[in-house]
């Protein structure tokens, strides 16, 4: 447990030989000693001990650990012998009561827990289930891919109330033959990672890691029976395994929460407010806009946990919650590092990405050079990651060698038998603490999502109409990202750019989705024969991608001429965000390569711009962006007397 320190310690002064000193060390630290625990003992043991404590609430019913833990037991035994410990088993659950319980059941059976999220894609499931041995798919079986709803379904005595519930769920099995990698032995979950290959990999953890980062956030967060934590993170991803083990490890509740909080900064903070919630977990994307205006009044959040992407600023003096921007691949449980922060700090409000933190408890970091070396303190390197925290590996052995590795041999690694390597580009400061820099290879991340291009690039060339495809990102002046496809379509073929996206959805998850696809005739090369890739980048700055709505998409500037000031603000706007500058009024927000962190920005700057505050809702119910902006003049545009 991290502990704060009794003694009083008088600052020294640096002299120039401490510095010199401080520089010449090894990019090396370890985080304060720790032990494995269990994750589901203790979850059994607060079910014994609070039978009638709310483990669940949200706002049509509660759920308190008695009901959990029985409704775990009946779901356990309706899946019988079909399901044994150490199978996989796919959950295409949205954050809800029943995926609590699903969590739990397989918990308890020894299964190794899954997450797809609701509407994994058909094809991304297949491409899944092809690579692993999955024994089923638990969920609605409405969304459920093909060869799952015309297999043997068992049904689930699974919730079907409150927040994000499944109209029924089942337990789907195929008869299709699936995939020969199973997870190592004493797998807890496993979670799909974007994949070099072009198709997604899967990462196994084991209880133990899990346990260490649970007691790190017990301990730094205070979470205890009474409070109420978040159940916000998209379930394919895993921080929401945090969340959800969290509270159930502490005797605290959990709080789904609605969809529409993921769309709109001002509806999340809405529904922290209206839930109660002391503590929350939350991508860095979501989190900046409220970082850009005065913080929400009137709130029970004490701690949140922000993360997925670069933090461009500190909280300001008003934020009344500590903020931890934390960090870590799901290759080492979650999280990794963490930097707190608060509104009394003297570098409140400061402009400045903050760092990425220090070395939880159990964890080793390295920063090292193309060697495998450690550099000095100061110095750019790769970071390397190895302690209680690492995961078992990837289902395929191959990449599991490649990514996990031996340790340099440094008198400061006596104990560390293997290192990950994070890809992740970084400084280690003399205080231990850590600046991110950037990615060393391909891999980018949108909306705080590692993706890899090159799976994206798989995508596309599924399909026959499709030769070869580059993916590139653009990203604006905040730093914001967004894939581009450029398309060379085979031979014969004439694709619309539209159709491509709408064949790709199927694999990818949303934030891999392209912004807009540019058919092109081939592609500059470099003086090395490869794909010059900055050159397409720049080419797609230049204009417009195309998406499957013609609309007025590479319109004349002059086109607009007729638009009313809001209608401007708002195409002015969208055209900003999606990088689009053809975008126009006929077009759909969605089909223009709109996201859910791109809707909530819009809104954002709508409001600051009018004072008119839209939900997300509103948004994407407007056939096109001269629908919204007439319904934001019509909010804006106080009515005559009488009417």
């Amino acid at each position: 447990m991290i502990q704060s320190p009794t003694a009083v310690l008088l600052p020294t002064v640096p002299t120039a030989a401490t510095a010199a000193a401080a520089a010449a060390a090894p990019s090396i630290a370890h985080g304060p000693s720790a032990e494995p625990t269990r994750v589901l003992a203790r979850f059994e043991d607060w079910a014994r001990r609070s039978p009638q404590a709310p483990a669940v609430i949200d706002s049509t019913r509660t759920w308190t650990y008695q009901d959990l833990d029985a409704a775990a037991v009946r779901v356990a035994a309706a899946l019988g012998d079909r399901v044994r410990p150490g199978d996989l088993v796919g959950v295409c659950l949205d954050r809800s009561a029943a995926l609590v319980v699903a969590a739990v059941a397989l918990a308890r059976i020894g299964a190794v827990y899954l997450p797809l999220g609701p509407r994994p894609g058909e094809r991304r499931t297949q491409a899944v289930t092809e690579d692993l041995d999955v024994a089923c798919l638990i969920g609605d079986p409405d969304v459920l891919p093909g060869a799952h709803r015309g297999g043997e379904q068992v049904p689930l005595p699974l919730p079907t109330e409150g927040v994000n519930a499944p109209a029924t769920a089942v337990a789907a099995f195929t008869d299709t033959v699936c995939g020969n990698r199973r997870a190592p032995r004493g797998s807890l979950y496993a979670v799909l990672t974007s994949g070099s290959t072009g198709r997604p990999k899967a990462v196994a953890v084991a209880e133990p890691s899990l346990s260490v980062a649970l007691d790190w956030y017990r301990a730094e967060t205070g979470l205890a029976p009474g409070d109420r934590q978040s159940l916000l993170i998209g379930v394919a991803f895993d921080p929401h395994l945090l969340e959800l083990w969290a509270a159930l490890t502490s005797g605290a509740a959990l709080v789904p929460a609605p969809d529409d909080t993921r769309w709109d900064s001002s509806v999340l903070t809405d529904w922290w407010r209206e839930a109660a919630l002391t503590h929350a977990v939350a991508a860095t994307p979501t989190v900046e806009p409220l970082l850009d205006r005065p913080w929400p009044q009137g709130l029970k959040l004490r701690h949140l946990v922000v993360g997925g992407d670069r933090m461009r600023r500190r909280p300001g003096a008003d934020v009344t919650a500590t903020v931890h921007n934390a960090y870590g691949p799901a290759e080492a449980t979650v999280l990794t590092t963490a930097h707190t922060m608060r509104g009394t700090d003297p570098e409140a409000g400061d402009r400045t990405p903050p760092p990425i933190g220090t070395a939880l408890p159990g964890v080793t970091l390295v920063v090292t050079d193309e060697e495998g070396r450690p550099v000095a303190r100061g110095e750019e390197g790769e970071l390397r990651v190895g302690g209680h925290c690492l995961a078992l590996g990837y289902l395929d052995p191959e990449l599991t060698a490649r990514r996990f590795t031996a340790p340099p041999q440094e008198a400061e690694l006596p104990a560390v038998d293997r290192l990950y390597r994070t890809g992740d580009r970084v400084r280690m400061n003399a205080d231990d603490s850590l600046d991110f820099l950037g990615r060393r290879d391909d891999q980018v991340k949108i909306s705080g999502v590692r993706i890899e291009p090159v799976e994206v690039e798989a995508a596309f060339e599924q399909d026959p109409r499709v030769r070869t495809a580059v993916v590139t990102v653009l990203r604006d002046s905040s730093g914001h990202g967004r894939l581009v496809a450029h398309v060379r379509a085979a031979d014969g073929a004439d694709p619309a750019p539209g159709e491509l996206l709408d064949a790709v959805r199927a694999w990818l998850p949303e934030q891999a989705v392209p912004a807009g696809v540019r058919i092109v005739d081939g592609f500059p090369l470099d003086a090395n024969g490869k794909v010059d890739r900055p050159a397409l980048a720049a080419l797609a700055r230049s204009e417009a991608p195309q998406t499957h709505r013609t609309g007025t998409a590479g319109a004349p500037a002059d086109a607009d001429a007729d638009a009313t000031a809001t209608e401007r603000l708002v195409l002015t706007t969208v055209r900003d965000l999606l990088g689009r500058p053809g975008a126009g009024l006929a077009d759909n927000f969605t089909d223009a390569g709109g996201t859910s962190i791109i809707a909530a920005r819009l809104l954002a700057a709508v409001e600051a711009e009018t004072g008119v505050r839209l939900r997300a809702p509103e948004l994407l119910r407007s056939p096109d962006l001269r629908t919204f902006a007439a319904l934001v003049e019509q909010r804006r545009t106080p009515r005559p007397e009488g009417a």
